[in-house]
């Protein structure tokens, strides 16, 4: 490197000397994960990148500088004394955090997660940590697997099932990775320990692009530079778990870095029939210097995933016991992402990303024959008692986003702007095929005869978005946030069988979404928002191809007709406040409300236990409420608690088919009126955390969640004489003692009191009524059918750690 680049470099550093950029949001040195932020307002005036680079650069750069300074001063006694700013919390407010937001200026209730936290608690999955943790996030168990949860954050949902509606949009080192043929999120293909942090962001800002209508979950990866260490780890205990990662990072030089993880794990199920294996891999390699970062990141998963589905309350007795099955997911993705940012002086940077995905879904399910017994065209009886169903989803999807940056003034206030484009394409196969089957006294499918096709479909999707937004402080306490983004989606539908030319369609969504907020900052420890937003969800392949009430489909997805639907629009009021109170608690308040015009919901022909129906605009929806949080420290204890409650009700009138609710008119039918409450979101949640510091080398941690009651699918109407799903209280706990420096122990409980309980749903009709609950499709009863959660279960591990 020349003298003047080494001289370039180190007065770019001693610029940032002295800030400490947490990506994400999230101030250092806490214990737990959630939290109050508070920090002091600064205006967006000096560059920091938000790059995990910038962090220890900046640390690097503050000691040369308090060296250089001292070196200095007994040199010349003139020399103007070194300033130490205090800290910077940074928010990422587009998917490409590029500089970053101090979070004084963000007018949202950011909530941020740190790779130490994930880690801490030692918990299967991502959403089971999500949830125990996070103010308004929930979970619900529809598939019987403890990888495939449906997420709740705000009464809105991230969830795998294809043909649920999603509302929250999921990013991993700003690539979006819902799923382009259903907007699903596939949980088990994140890799978890590669997670440096995570970053929720609520309600609908527009920045985020489509599906963001209930908030944005922003996912960054570690690096080898800031995580220049070696680890190994193996864990095992209940239901036959096992699980065994590595991770390794370091540099290379004075400019090269890289990051790997693997991990594996197989695990028994806690049921009979939902059994796990899973096997994930992630590796970074990265370039920087003092203007410019390059990343280039790959991975993949090659996962197998059983579910036992929900069973009638009258199972309950045996809640191990599947209703049906083989019910089986095999997912496999791989994935190759693009990245970089550049500073080409102190106030303008350039950041962006390439990326491609490749994701295959091949789906296995036993399914009841719902019209078993009916009299057919041709004047028989109809006696197939099931059907195994095969389906795969092959998407390939690619894609490449800009964003430029600039600092300055204008009108003589600081500003930040940014804007920057996207455009996301996927071309994705659907194919389908039935089998005709009968069910053994224990309830498993045995096929008869061949595999017949009955769906073979293309699809096409390209998204285009094109966004700004503006911080500008009005004074030292005050400051305005404008933001927008255009939208246009266009969405091709293409029968390959040359057999359903009704499959084929063209439709295309366009709209400008805006945003404004406002922050208040009369103190350093108290900052109070409030902010206005819109969103908006383009119909996916799967809705835009299931939308006729006159020729319902199935799902996964027999495709038959192609009528159109309307997007769905959500707009969001947010008004909050965050503080701190002395140097130890922090705290953070927040009221929202969000409505959603065209609301889609899947319309059940044969009430929600039934896979068969289509897909609906249903009018207006609402979700609203309040997220209570506050952390304190005393010593060798911290607690962490949250109160959250969420209104979410229907507000129009429409009818569905519900045969099986005992409310339901002759038609089978219920009408949903205006005030009517969403299935499946409960209206309070309460979390606490309790961690210890019993010594320097031992820390046991506690989480206690309540969840309230909910109501089940296909009760839409709250009328159904089953009532809700009772609410329940689970406490977790967590222990490690650091053995040496390099070698850890650790051991968890899930569900300490072993309290039975179910997390999810729905009404349907059971057919197995006869002696040992076998198959009896002549006397079918209507029951509410649950997800039971899983016992308590216990698991040990150690880690292994080195430079």
């Amino acid at each position: 490197m020349s003298m003047r680049s080494q001289a370039r470099r180190k007065r770019r550093l001693q610029r940032r000397a002295g800030i400490t950029f947490c990506v994400g949001g999230a101030l250092a040195g806490l214990s737990t994960s959630v939290w109050a932020q508070a920090e002091p307002p600064v205006a967006a005036s000096a560059p920091a990148s938000a790059s995990s680079a910038a962090s220890s650069a900046a640390s690097s750069a503050a000691s040369s500088a308090a060296s250089s300074g001292t070196a200095d001063g007994n040199a010349n006694s003139n020399t103007t004394p070194t300033t130490t700013l205090a800290p910077i919390v940074v928010v990422g407010t587009t998917p490409l955090l590029g500089i970053g937001t101090p979070l004084t200026l963000v007018p949202a209730n950011v909530q941020t997660v740190h790779a130490a936290d994930i880690q801490r608690q030692g918990r299967q999955t991502l959403s089971d940590y999500l949830a125990a943790n996070l103010p308004s996030v929930t979970i619900s168990d529809a598939q019987g697997n403890p990888y495939q949860m449906n997420l709740f954050y705000r009464g809105f949902t991230a969830s795998p099932l294809l043909g649920t509606p999603q509302g929250l949009s999921v990013f991993v080192d700003g690539v979006r990775v819902n799923e382009p043929f259903g907007d699903v999120v596939n949980w088990d293909l994140l890799p978890q320990q590669a997670i440096d942090t995570m970053q929720l962001i609520p309600g609908s800002n527009p920045t985020f692009g489509f599906n963001t209508l209930g908030g944005a979950l922003s996912i960054t990866t570690k690096n080898g530079k800031d995580n220049p260490v070696g680890e190994a780890e193996i864990q095992g205990g209940s239901w036959g778990r096992k699980a065994a990662q590595i991770e390794q990072g370091g540099t290379i030089g004075q400019n090269l870095d890289y990051y790997f993880t693997a991990n594996a794990a197989n695990d028994n199920g806690w049921a009979e029939q939902n059994e796990s294996r899973i096997r994930q891999a992630f590796g970074k390699l990265r370039y920087t210097d003092a203007d410019t970062t390059l990343s280039l990141s790959a991975g993949g998963a090659d996962n197998d995933l059983h579910g036992a589905q929900t069973i009638p309350r009258s199972f309950l007795g045996n809640p191990r016991q599947p209703y049906t099955y083989p019910d089986q997911n095999q997912n496999s993705a791989g994935y190759l992402t693009l990245s970089g940012d550049h500073y080409f002086n102190d106030t303008v940077e350039l950041s962006g990303n390439a990326y491609y995905r490749h994701f295959r879904n091949a789906n296995t399910s036993s399914n009841v024959n719902n019209d078993y017994g009916t009299i057919n065209p041709d004047g028989t009886v109809d006696t197939l008692q099931a059907t195994n169903v095969q389906s795969t989803v092959t998407t390939d999807s690619y894609g490449a986003s800009l964003q430029l940056t600039l600092l300055g003034k204008l009108g003589g206030m600081q500003n930040q702007f940014i804007a920057g484009m996207a455009v996301d394409a996927a071309d994705s196969r659907f194919t389908q095929s039935s089998q005709d089957a009968t069910f053994t006294d224990s309830r498993a499918t045995v096929g008869i005869g061949n595999f017949a096709q009955q769906t073979n479909a293309n699809t096409h999707n390209t998204n285009y978005g094109i966004y700004l937004t503006d911080t500008l402080s009005l004074t030292p306490q005050w400051s305005l946030t404008l933001s927008g983004r255009y939208n246009w989606a266009d969405a091709t539908i293409g029968d390959e069988s040359g057999t359903q030319p009704q499959l084929d369609g063209h439709h295309t969504f366009s709209r400008f979404n805006p945003a404004v907020g406002i922050n208040w900052n009369p103190t350093p420890a108290l900052t109070a928002y409030a902010t206005y937003n819109e969103g908006m969800r383009s119909p996916t392949a799967i809705e835009l191809a299931c939308a006729d009430p006159n020729a319902p489909c199935s799902l996964p997805n027999d495709f038959i007709s192609d009528p159109s639907l309307q997007p769905v629009i959500s707009k969001t009021y947010e008004v909050g406040a965050r503080g701190r109170i002395g140097g130890n608690t922090t705290w953070s308040a927040a009221a929202y409300s969000t409505t959603l015009d065209n609301d889609i919901e899947f319309i059940s022909s044969n009430g929600a236990g039934s896979s068969q129906g289509f897909f609906q605009n249903v009018g207006r929806t609402r979700r609203q409420g309040v997220e209570l949080a506050g952390q304190t420290k005393y010593g060798p204890f911290t607690v962490t608690g949250s109160y959250s409650y969420v209104n979410a009700t229907y507000q129009s009138t429409w009818v569905e088919s519900s045969p099986s609710n005992s409310s339901a008119d002759a038609n089978g039918n219920i009408t949903v009126h205006p005030g009517d409450h969403i299935p499946s979101i409960p209206a309070t949640t309460v979390k606490l955390r309790l961690d210890y510091a019993a010594t320097a080398k031992w820390r046991i941690g506690t989480n206690l969640t309540w969840r309230g009651s909910i109501y089940a699918q296909g009760d839409e109407n709250n009328q159904d004489v089953n009532g809700k799903i009772s609410g329940y209280l689970l406490i977790d706990m967590d222990t490690s003692y650091q053995v040496t420096k390099q070698l850890q122990v650790f051991a968890s409980v899930s569900n300490l009191l072993d309290k039975r309980y179910a997390s999810f749903g729905a009404l349907g009709e059971n057919f197995f009524t006869g002696p040992g609950n076998t198959f009896n499709g002549t006397a079918p009863v209507n029951e509410q059918f649950v997800g039971p959660g899983a016992p308590r279960g216990f698991w040990v591990g150690m880690r292994y750690a080195w430079k």
